[in-house]
């Protein structure tokens, strides 16, 4: 007998045979193609998938930018407190990115957790610190030392015998300072390691630059940005002037390649600062202006801002530049304008808050005075609004996003900031 069950697993068998064969391809076409579709589909169905994944990915990136752009911090933890030796406690400055503590009797720099990472004794009567990328200077104001420093401690001593006015510090550790005598003003340059460059500017009010009144080194040491007053028609004008001591500028007459008067006509400059290698700013006191030495036998002026109003405050980074001044009219009294190297303007913001210092770190301005402070975004925003117990001295970026480290003559502290609610 023949067995029923298979039977019929052979009927199925020649079935499943005749399917196979009716569904061959019957024009030619062989199995390569219909692999080559296959695949083509399997393709098309990842490109959807990572394209939903990238939308996906995108909307978050969207949601967590507006999350902290819109939302203010009202509140605070502290995550850490560490107590300060008070000393003879003069300021702090930004340090890359930790902070450079310095007083009449020594420095010190301070970790990003308060950790002392090297400490410095000397005497100054009034100590004057300058910061540039890797290197700072403390200069004896109307004294004859400066002490050069790198984040791993002194690299040397400067010793002047005319008096210091003012200094500044290249990223490489050269330092230009203002000397002073009786009939005439010097600017010397020293190296990292305290010895003298052969090389000085001696200047005169009357002279071709005139007398000079604040300085700033490029980060690379080859530029020198001046801010001078001289004698037009017996009434003190402001200048500024471009010094190049690279190889291109060593036939030129005390280094000079540029000078601008015009647009300091019947006005002073007070203050210069190079921002980076190529731009630099000058702030009269009516206008605040943009250089660019791309350039650098010929700087050019590629913006001047008018300012009407009395300037109170200038601060500025490697990539803004800060002004408050007084607002007259409306509810606010002062306004925050900040610009690109370029010129451009970033936002401009009216406020009320009665501030001491102004400083921007990263991409916020940070507004406070002895026990409160206001942080500000490049959006003009209010991230954070809050007062504290303990005096301030300097407040800068933390660790993370929503930190701030809190300094002051007794304690440092970082803190954590909260979030409270949207920011209309």
């Amino acid at each position: 007998m023949i067995d029923r069950n298979s039977m019929n697993r052979e009927i199925k068998k020649n079935q499943l045979r005749r399917q196979i064969v009716s569904s061959s391809p019957q024009d030619g076409t062989d199995s390569q193609e219909i692999i080559k579709k296959a695949l083509t589909r399997v393709k098309k169905r990842r490109i959807r998938i990572a394209l939903v994944l990238f939308l996906v990915l995108l909307a978050g990136a969207i949601g967590v930018y507006e999350y902290f752009t819109l939302y203010q911090y009202t509140q605070y933890g502290v995550a850490w407190n560490k107590d300060m030796n008070e000393g003879s406690y003069v300021g702090y400055l930004s340090f890359g990115s930790n902070v450079l503590k310095y007083s009449k009797d020594g420095a010190s720099y301070l970790d990003s957790q308060g950790k002392e990472v090297w400490i410095q004794s000397y005497e100054m009567k009034s100590p004057r610190a300058y910061v540039n990328g890797n290197y700072a200077a403390i200069a004896d104001q109307q004294g004859n030392s400066i002490y050069i420093f790198d984040k791993s401690g002194k690299t040397g001593i400067a010793t002047t015998v005319l008096p210091v006015v003012k200094a500044t510090v290249s990223s490489y550790g050269v330092v230009a300072a203002i000397l002073e005598d009786s009939t005439s003003n010097y600017i010397y340059f020293f190296k990292r390691d305290g010895s003298v460059l052969d090389v000085k500017i001696k200047a005169l009010l009357g002279g071709i630059s005139g007398y000079p009144v604040d300085i700033s080194l490029s980060p690379d040491g080859t530029q020198l940005i001046g801010a001078y007053a001289y004698l037009k028609n017996g009434t003190l004008n402001g200048r500024v002037a471009f010094h190049n001591f690279a190889e291109i500028g060593k036939n030129v007459n005390d280094r000079l390649v540029g000078g601008f008067d015009e647009p300091y006509d019947s006005s002073l400059v007070a203050q210069v600062q190079f921002l980076d290698d190529t731009y630099s700013c000058a702030f009269a006191d009516n206008s605040v202006s943009f250089y660019s030495t791309k350039n650098e036998l010929s700087p050019e002026l590629i913006r001047q801002v008018a300012v009407e109003e009395e300037i109170r405050s200038v601060f500025y980074s490697e990539k803004y530049v800060g002004l408050i001044v007084s607002n007259p009219e409306g509810e606010n009294p002062y306004r925050l304008d900040v610009y690109k190297p370029n010129g451009n303007l970033v936002f401009s913001k009216g406020f009320q808050y009665q501030y001491t210092h102004a400083d921007i770190d990263g991409d916020h301005v940070i507004l406070y005075n002895e026990d409160s402070c206001r942080v500000y975004n490049m959006s003009g925003r209010l991230k954070f609004a809050g007062t504290f117990d303990f005096p301030i001295s300097k407040i800068r970026n933390g660790r993370f996003p929503n930190t701030l480290i809190v300094t002051g003559p007794q304690n440092m502290k970082e803190i954590r900031l909260q979030i409270g609610g949207q920011y209309q």
